[in-house]
């Protein structure tokens, strides 16, 4: 079983940066892949990053390569998605997942209960 919370979440205006925190509890948390989604108003939740156990292999969703930078702190529990470059349409609620296994951009087990993100034109 993993908790996860989120944090770092608020508002920026377009162009700025934001970065989410989101902190494991259990002693297993480097045996997990970790991923952030977001979902926006009236759409469905979607994937956005994801990163294997060991830090060393990181997906993307096409739109956020190379604005955002997932990464994770086995020592600390904690993973990290640092967002540059925003624009109004990452506007959503972020939230952080866990899973046991490969890393993917599906399939996540375990979820946070998700951290408001809003960039203003």
């Amino acid at each position: 079983q993993v908790q996860l919370v989120e944090s770092g979440g608020g508002l920026v205006q377009a162009g700025g940066s934001l970065r989410l925190s989101c902190a494991a509890s259990g002693r297993t948390f480097s045996s997990y892949a970790m991923g952030w989604f977001r979902q926006a108003p009236g759409k469905e939740r979607e994937f956005v990053a994801a990163l294997d156990w060991s830090g060393g292999v990181a997906y993307y969703k096409g739109s956020v390569k190379g604005r955002f930078t997932i990464s994770r702190d086995n020592a600390k529990n904690t993973v990290y998605l640092q967002m540059n470059s925003l624009k109004p349409e990452d506007t959503a609620v972020y939230y952080c997942a866990a899973r046991r296994g490969p890393v993917t951009s599906n399939g996540y087990d375990y979820w946070g209960q998700g951290t408001q993100v809003t960039v203003s034109s």
